[in-house]
C-alpha cells in the first residue's frame, strides 16, 4: 500500500498538494488562529482525546490556562510530559504547585533557564504518526482562546523526517531539564518575585482603572440612552436587568447624573449595601459628602439631596408619614425582584416620583409577582450572564463538576444524607483532595455553599485543622442567625486575607459584594437554577489581580442534577436534546461565553446525563410557569412566535408536550375561555405536531400562499421556494418532493391513527399541477379570526424556525436530530413507516436506505439484535446488518453494490428518546458474511464498514463512544 493511501498520506496530499483530494481531514496541516471554532484550546483538547502520548514545551504557563485544560489532563490515559522553565521568572510558584498535582503527567523544568526560552510546541503521538502544533501560543488563557495567534498544526508518519526532527527536539529538552519536585518549588518560591511586565509578555492589556470623572462604557452608554428615551417619552417607570457584577449601581448613578433630579432616593433590602452604594454615587456624581444621607436603623438623614434607605426602615408606616409623596423626583429600587413583598409595595404606593428605576439580575420569580408589570413593561436594558461574560464585563470562570464522596459500598451523598455523612472524616478528606486537584494554589478568597446551617458550622470547625497546598485553612461559618455586624466583620476578614473561606447556606445569594472572591465551592444539591446562578455570581466581579474564578461543584446522586447545565448555560428551552448538545459543545470547544469553561469528571458527567434522561422538563406546571414568565415580560398573552423570538421554551414543546395544540394549552391553563371547534382543533393539532418544528419550509410556504389565494400552481410554488431557498432553488421542488408535499397536506402520508388524530381533514389537494386549499379549512379560516390568528402564528413560527435552526433548507443537515418519522418525510417516502423501519429500511422509489444505529443497546434485547455497531474512527463505522441476512439477501446485496443512498443516523442509547443524530451520507465497503451467537445456534449476518462523507465532530464522537446513560 502506498503511503498516500493512508489517512495521514491522504490528509497531507490534501493540505500540501491538492485540496480537491478526498480525505478525512484529520491529519491535514492547518493554521490555528483563534478564530471562531478554530482556537488552540479546541485543537489541544481534540488531540489529547486521540493521542497515546504527548510532549508540551511551553515557556510561559498561567494558572487560568491550566484551569481550562485541567480535566483533560486528569483524564489522559497515556504518557504525558510538560517541559517549562523559569525564564524571566514569569511562571508563578502557584502554577508549579498545580502542575505537581498532575500525578499522571511528568513535569520537567529546564536547568539552564538563563537562556531565552520561547518554545511553544505541543506534540502528540498517535497510532498513525505524530501531530504537532507549533507557533505563537503560550499556555495562557487568552493565548488559547482569544488573542490573535498563529499556530500551525501538521502531521507526519512515524518514519517521516519532520517526525524525527520533532522527537529529537523533545529528547534534547529532556536532557536539559529536571523533574519538578516539592523541594524545587520551595526553593523557587523563596527567590521568586512578580514581574511588572507580565501582561505585556502575555500580549494582554492591563485593565485601566479610570481616573477622574467616571465615564460610561459602551454598554452603559447604550443603557443610558434607552433610559433617557423612556424618560423623554413621559413614561414614569423602567427596569434594568443586569447580571450580578456588571455595575448596576454605577449605571444607576450615571442615570441620575444625566437626569439631574432635585432629590433622589435609593432603596435597598440590606443595610450592608448602603455604604458601598453611597461611595459609588459620590464618585459618579462628584457631589460633596453632605449631600448624601442614610435612612436606616437609628441613622435618620431624610433631608439630604441623595437619600439611601433600607426598605425595612423606610416602609414602617410611621416613617413613611414623615415623607411627602413627592419628596423625591427620582427613585431607584435595588434588587427590585423583591418588590412583591408588602414592605416594598407599601413604600412604592406612598411615593410619587417623576421617574422610578428598578435594578435586578433575576426578574423571574417563583412567587407570582410580576416585576415587568410594576414597571409598565419598560425594560430599559438587559444583559444576562452569558452576554456579560462574552462582553468581558465579568471575570471568566472555570467550572468543575466533580463527584461527591463515594464510600466503600458505592454509596454517595443524596438529598436525604444525614449530617454525620456530610461531615464524615472520609468526606472531608475527599473535599480536601478535590480542593488540591481543582482549586487554586495561590491565595484563595473563597465561599463554600453548604446544604444546612449545621453543616456549615461543623464543617468549618473541621476544615480549620486541615491544610491545602501546605497552607493551614482558616474558615468561618455565617448563617442567617448572625447579626449584620458579625457578617460585616467576617466579610472584612475574608477581604483582608485573614480567612480563606466563609461557609454559608444562602445568605450570600444576592446583595453582598465581595469582588476579591476567586473560588466558589458548592457542597449542596442544586434546587434552583436561579439560586445556582446567584451563587456563581458571587465570584464573577472583577478585581485587581484576579484573572479568573474557580468553581468546584460537588455532584452527588441528586435527582435535580439536570438543573446544573440549565443554570450554567442559561437554558430555558425545556429541550433535553438542546441541553445535551450544549454539554457536548462545551466539552469539544473547552470554552463558553468568551473565555470561561465548563468540565465534568466522568462520574459527575454521567450523573448529569442520567438525571437529564430521567427528568420531565415539560410537565404541565413547568410549561405554565414558562408561559407566565413570558406573559409577565410581554404584558400580554404570548403566541408561539414569542417563545421563539425570546429564546425560551421551544414552541413545539409548549404546544404539544401535554396538550393537542397551543390553543388547547391556553384553554387548559385558563388563559383562553373560547374552546376551539372540532375542526379548528384538528387543523391546529396537525400544524403544531407536524409543521411547527420547521423541518422544511415547503408545506408552510405553500399553506401560507393557499390561505391567501386558495389555489397555487406548481410554478408559483417553485417561485415561492426559490425566494425562500435561493441557494438551493434547483433542488427545491423535484418530482419526489412535490409528491411528498402533496401527501403531507392531503394526509395520505400518515398512519390511520395519525389521520384520526387530525380529524381526517386534508388541508389541501393536488391535481393537474394545481394545489387547492380544502373547503373546510377555507371556511374555518375565514369565519374565525381567533383560529386564523393561530394558523398564521403556527406558520410564521415554523418558517422562522426553519430559517434559524435549519438555515432555510429543505434537506436534512448533518448534526441535527431527526425521528424515524421525520426521516420518512425528509426522504420523500410515500408514507410514514416509522413503526417498521428499525435498524434500516430501503425505499425503491427514492433509492434511499436510512440506517439507524443505537450505539449502546439495552441489556434486555434479544441475542439476535445484540451485535456491536461501533466507530472505528470519526469517519468510519463498523456496521452489522440485521441478523439472518447474507451477502446475497436482496436489500443487503443492493447496499453492498451501492444501489442505495445510505443515510446514517445514530443515537447514544434509548434514554435519548426517539430522535437520532444525522451523520450524513455514507458509502459501504469491505462487506463480509459472518455469524453472531444466539441461545440456539449462530445466525448469519453481514458486517461492513460505512465511510461517512462528513466526519463526526469530536464532541459528538466522544459523546457516542463514552459509557452509556443508565436509567
Amino acid at each position: 500500500m502506498s503511503v498516500f493511501d493512508t489517512k495521514v498520506g491522504l490528509d497531507t496530499a490534501f493540505g500540501y498538494l491538492d485540496r480537491s483530494i478526498e480525505s478525512g481531514q484529520v491529519f491535514n496541516p492547518a493554521l490555528i488562529a483563534n478564530t471562531e471554532s478554530n482556537d488552540m484550546l479546541r485543537a489541544i483538547k481534540h488531540e489529547l482525546k486521540r493521542a497515546k502520548s504527548f510532549d508540551f514545551s511551553i515557556a510561559f504557563i498561567t494558572s487560568s490556562a491550566l484551569a481550562l485544560l485541567k480535566q483533560d489532563l486528569l483524564n489522559f490515559q497515556g504518557q504525558g510530559r510538560i517541559v517549562t522553565s523559569t525564564y524571566l521568572q514569569f511562571n508563578e510558584p502557584a502554577v508549579f504547585k498545580e502542575l505537581l498535582q498532575l500525578t499522571n503527567i511528568e513535569v520537567r523544568v529546564l536547568k539552564d533557564s538563563v537562556d531565552a526560552f520561547h518554545s511553544k510546541g505541543y506534540v502528540f503521538e498517535h497510532a498513525d504518526g505524530t501531530t504537532a502544533i507549533i507557533g505563537s501560543s503560550n499556555l495562557t488563557r487568552n493565548a488559547l482562546i482569544s488573542n490573535t495567534e498563529w499556530n500551525v498544526r501538521f502531521s507526519a508518519m512515524p518514519d517521516g523526517d519532520i517526525a524525527l526532527q520533532v522527537r529529537n527536539a523533545v529528547a534534547r529538552l529532556e536532557e536539559r531539564s529536571e523533574p519538578l519536585t516539592a523541594e524545587w518549588i520551595d526553593a523557587y518560591e523563596k527567590s521568586w518575585k512578580p514581574i511588572p511586565q507580565r501582561n505585556e509578555i502575555l500580549g494582554e492589556k492591563d485593565e485601566v482603572i479610570p481616573v477622574g470623572r467616571i465615564r460610561p462604557n459602551a454598554m452603559q452608554s447604550e443603557a443610558l440612552e434607552k433610559i433617557k428615551q423612556i424618560r423623554e417619552s413621559n413614561a414614569r417607570r423602567a427596569v434594568v436587568i443586569s447580571a450580578t457584577g456588571t455595575g448596576k449601581t454605577i449605571l444607576a448613578a450615571l442615570s441620575v447624573r444625566e437626569a439631574k433630579p432635585e432629590r433622589m432616593l435609593f432603596i435597598v433590602h440590606r443595610e450592608q449595601i448602603l455604604d458601598k452604594a453611597i461611595l459609588e454615587f459620590q464618585r459618579v456624581l462628584e457631589a460633596p459628602p453632605e449631600d448624601f444621607g442614610k435612612f436606616v436603623g437609628s441613622t435618620r438623614q431624610p433631608d439630604r439631596k441623595y437619600v439611601f434607605a433600607s426598605v425595612q426602615s423606610l416602609s414602617r408606616e410611621d416613617n413613611l408619614r414623615d415623607f411627602d409623596p413627592d419628596s423625591f423626583d427620582f427613585i431607584i429600587v435595588d434588587e427590585v425582584h423583591r418588590a412583591g413583598a408588602e414592605s416594598y409595595l407599601r413604600t412604592l404606593d406612598h411615593f410619587q416620583p417623576a421617574f422610578l428605576l428598578g435594578l435586578t439580575a433575576t426578574p423571574e420569580r417563583t412567587d407570582g409577582f410580576n416585576v415587568f408589570e410594576l414597571f409598565d413593561y419598560n425594560v430599559a436594558y438587559e444583559i444576562r450572564l452569558q452576554k456579560a461574560l462574552e462582553s468581558k464585563m465579568l471575570a471568566p470562570f472555570s467550572y468543575y463538576g466533580v463527584t461527591d464522596y463515594i464510600d466503600d459500598q458505592g454509596r454517595t451523598i443524596e438529598e436525604t444524607s444525614t449530617l454525620s455523612k456530610l461531615i464524615s472524616t472520609e468526606r472531608v478528606k475527599h473535599l480536601l483532595d478535590m480542593l488540591t486537584t481543582y482549586g487554586r494554589a495561590d491565595k484563595v478568597t473563597g465561599l463554600m455553599f453548604c446544604s444546612s446551617r449545621q453543616e456549615a458550622t461543623e464543617l468549618s470547625a473541621l476544615l480549620n485543622g486541615e491544610s491545602v497546598f501546605g497552607h493551614c485553612l482558616r474558615t468561618k461559618a455565617l448563617t442567617g442567625e448572625d447579626s449584620p455586624q458579625t457578617r460585616n466583620a467576617v466579610i472584612k476578614e475574608l477581604e483582608d486575607g485573614e480567612l480563606d473561606y466563609v461557609l454559608t447556606v444562602d445568605i450570600f445569594n444576592e446583595g453582598i459584594d465581595i469582588p476579591s472572591v476567586n473560588q466558589v465551592v458548592m457542597l449542596r444539591n442544586t434546587e434552583s437554577a436561579i439560586i445556582f446562578t446567584q451563587q456563581l455570581g458571587r465570584g464573577l466581579r472583577k478585581a485587581a489581580g484576579k484573572d479568573h474564578l474557580r468553581v468546584i461543584d460537588f455532584i452527588g446522586n441528586y435527582k435535580n442534577n439536570f438543573l446544573v447545565p440549565i443554570a450554567l448555560f442559561g437554558d430555558s428551552s425545556l429541550n433535553k436534546d438542546i441541553i445535551r448538545k450544549r454539554l457536548r459543545d462545551a466539552d469539544e470547544s473547552g470554552s463558553i461565553a468568551g473565555i470561561s469553561s465548563i468540565s465534568f469528571d466522568k462520574i459527575s458527567e454521567q450523573r448529569i446525563l442520567e438525571s437529564l434522561a430521567n427528568a420531565s422538563l415539560d410537565k404541565l406546571h413547568q410549561l405554565k410557569k414558562s408561559f407566565a414568565d413570558l406573559e409577565f415580560r410581554l404584558g400580554r398573552q404570548p403566541w408561539r412566535l414569542d417563545f421563539l423570538i425570546q429564546d425560551t421554551v421551544q414552541p413545539p414543546i409548549i404546544a404539544t408536550s401535554r396538550t393537542a395544540n397551543y390553543w388547547d394549552f391556553l384553554v387548559r391553563s385558563k388563559k383562553e375561555t373560547q374552546v376551539p371547534t372540532k375542526e379548528e382543533s384538528a387543523f391546529l393539532t396537525f400544524l403544531d405536531n407536524e409543521l411547527l418544528n420547521g423541518l422544511r419550509p415547503h408545506e408552510l410556504l405553500l399553506l401560507k400562499q393557499l390561505l391567501e389565494q386558495s389555489r397555487v400552481s406548481v410554478e408559483d410554488f417553485r417561485s415561492l421556494l426559490h425566494r425562500f431557498i435561493p441557494q438551493r432553488s434547483e433542488q427545491g421542488l423535484d418530482t419526489l418532493t412535490l409528491k411528498s408535499v402533496s401527501r403531507i397536506l392531503d394526509l395520505s402520508f400518515f398512519t390511520l391513527n395519525e389521520k384520526k388524530k387530525y380529524g381526517n381533514l386534508p388541508l389541501a389537494t393536488f391535481s393537474n399541477d394545481i394545489f387547492t386549499l380544502s373547503d373546510t379549512l377555507r371556511k374555518t379560516y375565514d369565519s374565525s379570526p381567533l383560529f386564523a390568528r393561530h394558523v398564521d402564528d403556527a406558520i410564521e413560527t415554523g418558517l422562522r424556525t426553519n430559517r434559524e435552526r435549519y438555515a432555510s433548507q429543505g434537506s436534512m443537515l448533518p448534526g441535527k436530530q431527526y425521528s424515524r418519522k421525520d426521516v420518512c418525510r425528509m426522504l420523500n417516502w410515500e408514507n410514514n413507516q416509522y413503526s417498521t423501519m428499525y435498524g434500516y429500511a430501503a425505499n425503491e422509489e427514492t433509492g434511499t436506505c436510512p440506517i439507524f444505529i443505537t450505539y449502546h443497546k439495552a441489556d434486555d434485547i434479544s441475542d439476535s439484535t445484540k451485535y456491536e455497531d461501533k466507530f472505528d474512527s470519526p469517519s468510519v463505522i463498523n456496521w452489522f446488518t440485521k441478523s439472518n441476512r447474507r451477502l446475497d439477501s436482496k436489500i443487503e446485496q443492493r447496499i453492498v453494490a451501492g444501489n442505495y443512498t445510505l443515510e446514517v443516523f445514530v443515537k447514544k442509547d434509548d434514554a435519548e428518546g426517539h430522535d437520532f443524530h444525522y451523520l450524513g451520507q455514507a458509502r459501504s465497503r469491505d462487506a463480509v458474511e459472518t455469524t453472531i451467537p444466539t441461545a440456539k445456534e449462530p445466525m448469519p449476518i453481514v458486517n461492513m464498514r460505512l465511510d461517512l462523507m462528513h466526519p463526526v465532530s469530536p464532541g459528538l464522537y466522544n459523546y457516542f463512544t463514552t459509557n452509556p446513560v443508565t436509567s
